[in-house]
């Protein structure tokens, strides 16, 4: 079985057996399956191994793969692990560990191959010969005396050159895109996206070539990324999956539920505050789920949508105002034709109305969703683009705070449309 199969078997097995079915792999397998495995699994295995069972096993993993799970144990541990480990690997592992887990340096792997210009393409394709075979390297990094990167060299390059004696200068690729080891990881997915590249050579303040990210990584990432933002959508957190008490799990959810019941609160003051001019015509009530439930969904709509460009890096300043139009344009028409279709229902269900004629009834409900949801597409798009303006991470507020918001303009635009135009056309 792949190591990967293994993990996602360990993963989807009772508590009591992880640290049983782990303990009984073969000792090659269990670098790989532990990098794999979900953080529950792998926080009960690393807590059954010693120090020295550890040590044994991080330092056969990729450098970055070994940080990863080094960072989450213990300081006092974290010393001893390293410190049994051998000597380079354990550098290695350092050094990765000083960056913030969410940064280029947090996430690269110093498993690099750099080469001086002055060797040749026999070197090269020697020096990449020479790693391990489950190691992936796209690229040979070139770099002068003092580690400053200078270019790269593809493997295919070095592959269809026919003279291997040819100094790899003459191959160097000097228009390169790199990743400074203190940007965010998302800023790394963008690169990769952006240049179609296979994988990003990381460099520090001076230009010094220390690790690589590959594709393969930046998958992980887009994947953490998306998730995090969907729960941040929610109110909610990723984290609070598995490993979260029923109060903990309470406590994250809370802050935006209690917000969403004042304004609910706000709602029920806005309702009684017009009853009396709808006391007449009560069938008018019967609309009001209809108006805010089409509100809120074209707003998170809208609001999902820019939040994802936000995240992706795809919403650049120049397109603001053509996206909002857009989507005002998008609100407008989709108002129209849910407006008509609601309308056609009130027309139907006011017919044996005796206290307002049914296409009167059918203009105002129609009206006021069309209008309902034309706001709530703009402002679903607008606030998400002023968040972040303001350095506000758009996910964390624009699903629960777009929703209450367009609830009630969504009422307030219904109310205030059925006052304008109810006493002309009470029948």
């Amino acid at each position: 079985m792949h190591p990967a199969d293994i993990a996602d078997f360990i993963d989807h097995s009772p508590k009591a057996l992880h640290e049983i079915l782990f303990d009984i792999l073969p000792e090659e397998l269990k670098p790989d399956v532990l990098s794999e495995l979900e953080e529950d699994a792998e926080i009960d295995i690393i807590e059954s191994l010693s120090s020295e069972e550890l040590s044994d096993i991080v330092e056969e993993m990729a450098p970055d793969d070994a940080a990863d799970i080094i960072a989450d144990l213990p300081e006092e541990r974290v010393s001893q692990v390293l410190d049994l480990m051998e000597a380079e690997e354990s550098e290695d592992v350092r050094e990765l560990l000083k960056y913030g887990e969410e940064t280029a340096g947090g996430i690269m792997t110093t498993d690099v191959v750099a080469m001086k210009e002055n060797q040749t393409v026999d070197e090269a394709i020697n020096a990449i010969a020479s790693l391990e075979p489950d190691e992936e390297f796209v690229y040979a990094y070139i770099v002068d005396h003092d580690q400053t990167l200078m270019g790269f060299v593809s493997i295919w390059d070095l592959l269809r050159e026919k003279n291997k004696k040819t100094p790899l200068k003459e191959l160097t690729h000097r228009n390169f895109i790199s990743a400074n080891v203190d940007i965010d990881q998302e800023d790394v997915v963008h690169l990769i996206n952006q240049y179609d590249i296979s994988a990003v050579p990381v460099t520090d303040s001076n230009g010094k070539l220390v690790g690589r990210i590959t594709a393969d990584d930046v998958i992980d990432i887009m994947e953490d990324e998306a998730s995090e933002d969907i729960f941040r959508l929610a109110g909610s957190k990723d984290d609070e999956l598995d490993s979260y008490s029923p109060v903990k799990r309470s406590m994250i959810r809370l802050p935006w539920l209690l917000i969403t019941l004042i304004g609910g609160f706000l709602i029920a003051i806005i309702h009684k505050s017009y009853q009396k001019h709808i006391v007449d015509v009560t069938l008018l009530a019967a609309f009001i789920p209809s108006i805010l439930a089409m509100g809120g969904n074209t707003g998170i709509q809208a609001s999902t949508l820019v939040v994802r460009r936000i995240a992706l890096g795809t919403l650049k300043t120049l397109d603001v105002g053509r996206m909002l139009l857009r989507e005002i344009m998008t609100g407008m028409i989709m108002g129209v034709v849910c407006g008509l279709v609601i309308g056609a229902g009130a027309y139907i269900i006011g017919l044996d109305s005796d206290t307002i004629a049914p296409h009167n009834l059918a203009f105002i409900v129609g009206f006021a969703l069309f209008s309902a949801m034309t706001f709530a597409t703009t402002f679903g798009a607008f606030i998400p683009i002023v968040l972040n303006r303001f350095g506000v991470d758009p996910a964390i507020a624009s699903g629960p705070f777009i929703t209450i918001t367009n609830d009630i303009a969504a009422l307030l635009i219904y109310f205030g449309i059925t006052v304008l135009l109810l006493q002309e056309f009470i029948a």
